[in-house]
């Protein structure tokens, strides 16, 4: 059987529309797996993963002793301090929404040969209206042998939501005070001298938590303590807490932006193959162009 000039002319066609929608279906995958890859997870849950260090920079050389007087520590900076065994020292980071703060404390410890036990040692974290807030991982609470050197602490918080109902303890934008003392030790152990490390840091959770609302203040110290007769309520409060380096979140981007604009691309690539699909396959291949 010979095929005629005509058939071929048609089996070409029909190939070569193959061959094109084939090349389309390819770059629309590539383009929607680029997009979402580029993006990351939205959310990395793991109990061993700590928050990577933007830079760490040199910190405070003391701690306050009360929440009025806690230290300013910006996020990622490790700050330090000498006290007595017994002691409560406070350090204040701002956090922001999006995020999930990670806390981190090195003690060290007396000389083992001035310590008559064993010792155990916390760290809390408040937020900016003082409620102590849990550790999802993390040692918030260790015990340190009479013999060791130091101990290890950690707290992972709960990622700080943009908006909360009044009566829920979720974490809010704001300041975040970090408590470390020691929560037990021999009576005779109290008021000797040891060393303190703090750290804070941040890990973003992105768009996978964002709710509709946010707050109208951060929860800073300073920002609403005017009494309703005080001739001076009107009058700016400076924060005793300085925010984030780039400013409040509170804006419009999120990465639920970039999801979208990823749907509505693939959305378009679909339908532009559909109708490619269905124009070929309405068409048939033996038919001459112009008919």
């Amino acid at each position: 059987m010979r095929t005629t000039p005509r058939r071929a002319h048609g089996a070409g066609r029909a190939l070569s529309r193959a061959h094109g929608m084939r090349r389309a279906l390819t770059g629309a995958l590539l383009a929607g797996v680029t997009l979402f890859t580029a993006t990351g997870p939205a959310v990395a849950d793991d109990p061993s993963a700590s928050a990577s260090p933007a830079g760490e920079e040199a910190g405070p050389t003391e701690a306050g002793t009360t929440f009025r007087t806690a230290t300013a520590l910006k996020q990622g900076q490790r700050g330090t301090a000498q006290a007595s065994t017994g002691d409560y020292l406070y350090w204040v980071f701002p956090a922001d929404a999006g995020q999930r703060p990670t806390v981190e404390a090195t003690v060290k410890l007396p000389e083992s040969a001035a310590r008559s036990g064993a010792s155990t040692w916390q760290i809390d974290v408040y937020d900016g209206l003082r409620r102590r807030q849990a550790c999802q991982y993390g040692h918030q609470t260790r015990k340190a042998a009479a013999d060791a050197a130091t101990v290890e602490l950690s707290c992972v918080l709960r990622t700080v939501r943009s908006w909360s109902e009044p009566w829920a303890n979720d974490p809010l934008p704001g300041s975040y005070y970090v408590r470390l003392t020691v929560a037990g030790l021999p009576a005779e152990d109290l008021g000797l001298p040891f060393g303190a490390e703090v750290r804070a840091a941040s890990k973003e959770q992105n768009g996978a938590h964002d709710v509709d609302g946010s707050l109208s203040e951060p929860l800073v110290p300073g920002v609403s303590i005017a009494a309703p007769g005080d001739a001076n309520a009107s009058a700016p409060r400076t924060p005793t807490t300085a925010g984030p380096e780039d400013g409040w979140a509170s804006g419009w981007w999120t990465d639920r932006w970039l999801w979208t604009v990823g749907g509505g691309v693939l959305a378009a690539f679909a339908a532009v193959l559909g109708y490619s699909l269905t124009r070929g396959r309405g068409r048939p291949a033996h038919v001459p162009p112009g008919v």
